[in-house]
């Protein structure tokens, strides 16, 4: 399914996940959008970047593939955050991740990003899990009223072990690939680990023996029969 889509977080949610991570870049009028990249290029081939048009327009804007496809995602564009909390609403045993984009937090600020994601997400707040890369962005997320946060790793390394300690996020997130490649525990403490990119049963089985909790996939739909 296409990413970032309600079909694509929804066939995920029937699938069986136990949460579901979405990425959020801001429109120039301060409207939160599924996307990844601050450009619209890849996802959707206009070639723009989302800072530079309105909530209108972007949500107007249709993915690849229901170009490429237009008989199996025919109406697929890039939806608001408020259309898939309203889809959420509907899965309430289910934890949304919602990771705010760096660049959307350095064209807004940390401030009037996360003030207008608390807005937008206030149906599923108390369930909602905020994470990202900026670990400031992350110490303003419980006043706010998410019920918690994860800090997702750039590297593996001392320097970032000391940096989660003083943070204590309630999540490491960590792509399996910067891992040491070796069977050495992760680190301990009292957080949970996720680690994505992952889509063999028997990587998620040795990243669980090293202390993974929880494991981030593109192939639920396969991955998780085996699991159980």
């Amino acid at each position: 399914f296409p990413e970032n889509t309600l079909m694509g977080i929804e066939a995920a949610l029937q699938a069986g996940a136990k949460g579901v991570v979405f990425d959020i870049q801001f429109s120039c009028d301060g409207v939160p959008f599924l996307l990844h990249d601050a450009s619209l290029e890849r996802t959707t081939g206009v070639d723009k970047m989302i800072f530079d048009l309105d909530h209108q327009q972007v949500g107007q804007i249709p993915v690849k593939e229901a170009i490429e496809d237009p008989k199996k995602y025919s109406g697929v564009t890039v939806p608001t955050l408020a259309s898939l909390v309203t889809l959420l609403e509907s899965w309430p045993e289910v934890t949304p991740f919602v990771e705010i984009k760096q660049e959307s937090l350095n064209m807004f600020g940390i401030s009037t990003t996360l003030e207008t994601l608390a807005k937008v997400c206030a149906p599923i707040l108390g369930r909602a899990v905020l994470i990202a890369y900026d670990a400031l962005a992350l110490r303003c997320t419980r006043p706010l009223g998410f019920k918690g946060n994860g800090w997702i790793l750039k590297t593996y390394d001392e320097e970032s072990r000391e940096i989660a300690t003083r943070l204590a996020p309630d999540y490491l997130i960590c792509n399996q690939l910067k891992l040491p490649q070796n069977d050495e525990p992760l680190w301990p403490g009292p957080r949970q680990w996720i680690l994505y990119e992952i889509t063999e049963l028997e990587q998620a089985e040795q990243l669980a023996r090293r202390g993974a909790d929880f494991i981030e996939t593109m192939d639920i739909s396969r991955l998780l029969p085996s699991v159980r």
